[in-house]
């Protein structure tokens, strides 16, 4: 499993949260997805300009091609920004390239926390975790996590909010 753990334990010493990152097949997958429909875009586009309208329309190929190759690197810097802790109090979710966000979602709040897999995520054995909070705009979910990793975490939350919960 090839994560972006920093390192394992609760937190370091000077209260800085251990930040774990996305296993590299979500990169993957979604690398994938951009040729899938990209790559037949950009030769219908060729082919189809090429023939109905002339060699030189055929040059209109050239931007979802451009789409393409800008797209594959700003993957990559989206996966590397994705990143969540586990505090002793709540889990910090954090994510974005130019705009950031962190997301604070504190055990005792949660109300359901679900693991879900659609066949493209199963396909390349990915899951994703999606917690639910009684206030919608606090709701978060955490992409393309290992299905074991996924479980996890499912438990482990669902075990501290009902822990945290119960103390209120």
């Amino acid at each position: 499993m090839e994560t972006g753990t920093v390192e394992d334990g609760a937190e370091r010493a000077q209260g800085e949260p251990v930040w774990t990152g996305l296993p590299r097949g979500l990169l993957r997958m979604r690398r994938l997805l951009l040729v899938v429909w990209l790559g037949p875009i950009t030769i219908g586009t060729g082919v189809l300009l090429g023939w109905l309208a002339g060699p030189g329309w055929a040059a209109f190929a050239l931007l979802p091609l451009g789409l393409l190759l800008w797209g594959w690197p700003m993957l990559g810097r989206n996966w590397r920004s994705w990143r969540y802790a586990e505090r002793a109090d709540d889990l910090l979710i954090s994510r974005g390239v130019l705009w950031r966000e962190e997301t604070v979602v504190p055990y005792g709040r949660m109300q359901l926390v679900e693991v879900t897999s659609g066949p493209v995520e199963r396909h390349f054995g990915l899951a994703s975790v999606q917690l639910h909070t009684a206030a919608a705009a606090t709701d978060a979910r955490i992409p393309g996590l290992d299905p074991e990793e996924a479980e996890r975490l499912r438990d482990r939350l669902t075990q501290l909010g009902e822990a945290r919960s119960a103390g209120l």
